[in-house]
């Protein structure tokens, strides 16, 4: 009877080993646990809130600040002790050797552009404010002002320049310290000609700045429109 216990042990131990070793791991049926997690998800929620992803926040701000960036003005006074210091700079028209200043003219609306006599992209600009002048015919309350910010240039120089492409408005060889005025308070690059930089001074002595690069006679009159329309 003891040797039939003995054997009926040793099959029932023979038996357990064998299942332990042919016996397969489990495989989880979760199909979710197993899926990629995505690097970028389009949306996600939060609290049953929907969260925009941060490329579309980008997206949807970029137009509005390019919109302020193209609108950006800066805004003077014409409250004499307000004024920036380069509107009370004394400059002479190399056309008739009248001096003048910025505040002598205020009440008229004025276009200046910076610029220098070797400078195609000026000429070409110059010849729009020249069809631009067509276009308005004359006015008293309108003045277009080129200033030569090249040091290297001076006013024998600029008085051929004007006469050789025969451009009838005011230009000056811009100080020293109106160039670096310009250059402080509205930009680099009103001291770079090729940039054709150009800004509107209105009637009441508020500086406006126009995009940079070259701009058609028709362009520059939308531009000026409203302050040309308005006395003041």
């Amino acid at each position: 009877m003891r040797k039939q216990i003995i054997l009926f042990n040793l099959f029932l131990v023979i038996a357990l080993i064998s299942g332990a070793c042919t016996a397969k791991p489990a495989v989880s049926d979760n199909s979710e646990e197993n899926r990629p997690i995505p690097l970028v998800q389009p949306t996600a929620e939060l609290n049953g809130e929907q969260i925009t992803p941060l490329v579309e926040e980008i997206a949807t701000l970029q137009p509005q600040e390019q919109e302020n960036d193209n609108d950006r003005e800066v805004e003077q006074t014409i409250t004499p002790q307000d004024l920036p210091a380069w509107f009370k700079v004394e400059l002479t028209n190399v056309a008739n050797d009248e001096t003048f200043t910025f505040q002598s003219l205020l009440g008229k609306v004025m276009l200046v552009e910076t610029m220098a006599q070797w400078c195609s992209n000026c000429l070409r600009q110059q010849q729009e404010v020249k069809a631009l002048h067509q276009l308005l015919g004359e006015r008293d309350d309108f003045v277009s002002i080129g200033l030569d910010i090249d040091p290297n240039e001076d006013a024998e120089t600029l008085k051929n320049y004007v006469t050789r492409h025969q451009f009838d408005w005011v230009y000056a060889i811009s100080p020293a310290e109106v160039s670096r005025s310009l250059s402080d308070l509205y930009g680099a690059q009103f001291l770079s000609p090729p940039a054709t930089p150009m800004l509107i001074i209105d009637r009441q002595g508020q500086v406006h700045l126009l995009p940079m690069g070259i701009k058609s006679a028709e362009r520059l009159n939308e531009f000026l429109q409203p302050f040309l329309e308005t006395d003041g």
